[in-house]
């Protein structure tokens, strides 16, 4: 079975081409097929919503067209261990856009912007903590160095072209569902200050300021019960956005 999803009107011009990609459509491509056990996901790269301004003052990369496949458990199984993904995508979105919530970035000093890819100091930049500094445009997502576009909040303009909560597929193949305000992240902001690092209140800039209390109604991978009938993942508006950790078999596309 193939669905085609999502299509939106071409650009005119071809992005990989270009030193900076204007706020505008994308010539989105995206295929979702079943593959025996797998259900695979292939897509260019390219968003079906406009975008912000890439290069901009706190992404310096530029949005370009990519060859992207992902296959995950087209009936996936909850289990009951937990497995982590601590950098990379987490998932894909219905439009063929990945789902990366984690940056590869750390408190720094000695850096000019404060932070940098050495991770000696233990505090890891949280993307939408983060998000002026790290140049997030108003779909919560921007660019990385090799010029794939992809989510690290709410995906705002893919929420716009959907008429259903279902968003995308997460690494062990659970669905992933934005429902609002109905799921509750059960992540909250630690107490007092930080004892190391960058010192200061916790107030979301990093990863470390947060910790899992049970205060919401969905686990510590971000996951619950959709309408009471089966295990799916949520989309939230806050920490930690996408689900971090699975209970099902992490496919090796995501282990990459």
């Amino acid at each position: 079975m193939t669905r085609n999803h999502l299509l939106a009107g071409a650009t005119g011009a071809t992005l990989a081409m270009l030193a900076a990609v204007p706020a505008g459509a994308h010539d989105n491509h995206v295929t979702i097929e079943r593959a025996g056990d797998r259900l695979c996901i292939t897509s260019n790269g390219l968003p079906n919503h406009d975008t912000g301004t890439f290069p901009n003052r706190g992404n310096p990369h530029a949005i370009s067209e990519q060859t992207l496949r992902y296959c995950v458990a087209a009936n996936p199984v909850k289990g009951g261990t937990m497995t982590e993904i601590t950098r990379g995508p987490v998932g894909i979105a219905l439009n063929g856009i990945l789902f990366r919530p984690e940056t590869a970035d750390y408190y720094d000093p000695s850096s000019p912007r404060g932070f940098s890819r050495d991770p000696s100091s233990g505090w890891n930049l949280e993307g939408m903590g983060a998000a002026d500094q790290l140049g997030m445009d108003h779909n919560n997502a921007h660019v990385d160095s090799r010029g794939i576009y992809h989510y690290h909040g709410t995906p705002r303009g893919l929420l716009a072209s959907l008429g259903d909560t279902h968003i995308g597929y997460a690494a062990d193949g659970h669905e992933i569902h934005y429902v609002g305000e109905a799921a509750r992240s059960g992540w909250t902001l630690k107490s007092g200050t930080r004892p190391s690092g960058p010192g200061g209140a916790h107030d979301g800039t990093y990863i470390q300021d947060w910790e899992y209390t049970g205060a919401g109604n969905l686990d510590r991978c971000n996951g619950g019960m959709l309408d009471g009938e089966r295990y799916v993942y949520f989309a939230t508006d806050t920490f930690p956005f996408y689900p971090r950790c699975f209970w099902g078999e992490v496919s090796a596309d995501f282990r990459r």
